[in-house]
């Protein structure tokens, strides 16, 4: 049991994750999580209303037992193989975010300070969260897609509107980690 609680190396996953989508590929499915928004619209009636959200949902009922599989499998892994000793942060983003007034994570992948339940007592955090979402919801529509529908997906079957979609995710994060985040924390 040792093998499932610790870290694995990417190369484990990223060959897992290419093992996913040749079987994916070969069944003529294609992976996105941003997908199953529009599928939950449709369920709940929309499709009667607005266009876009008309369409045969029954046919990605596939896709959101993997957002339903990937929010257990988080809710498992938290809750119940985090392994405080396997997280090793590099000590430059440690000293980073030290710099801009936020503690080490301490065993975690991610600070309290920004992912924290204390977040939703600030109106501020909560108006960023609000924009945040609103601007990830807006890009992945207008990109045709989220981060893992494009990456994953989009670049296996080597479309070019993915890389380009990838090349300006990252161009994006980029930007927030190192212009905007010091700039909302503070």
């Amino acid at each position: 049991m040792d093998i499932i609680f610790q870290t694995w190396s990417w190369y484990v996953s990223g060959f897992l994750i290419g093992l996913i989508m040749l079987a994916l590929i070969y069944f003529g499915k294609s992976f996105g999580m941003s997908s199953n928004l529009r599928s939950l619209c449709s369920m709940a009636g929309l499709g009667k209303r607005v266009a876009f959200f008309d369409f045969d949902w029954k046919a990605q009922r596939w896709n959101l037992v993997v957002v339903l599989g990937a929010m257990l499998g988080g809710f498992v892994a938290v809750h119940f193989m985090s392994n405080a000793s396997n997280v090793d942060i590099n000590p430059k983003t440690i000293a980073q975010l030290a710099q801009m007034g936020i503690e080490a994570p301490n065993g975690k992948l991610v600070p309290d300070a920004l992912f924290g339940i204390s977040i939703l007592e600030s109106p501020k955090s909560i108006f960023i969260l609000l924009i945040g979402g609103i601007l990830i919801g807006f890009g992945s529509r207008y990109a045709g897609g989220c981060t893992s529908g494009h990456a994953i997906s989009g670049l296996s079957n080597l479309q070019i509107p993915s890389l380009k979609a990838v090349i300006g995710f990252f161009i994006g994060g980029l930007i927030m980690a190192h212009f905007l985040l010091p700039l909302i924390v503070k």
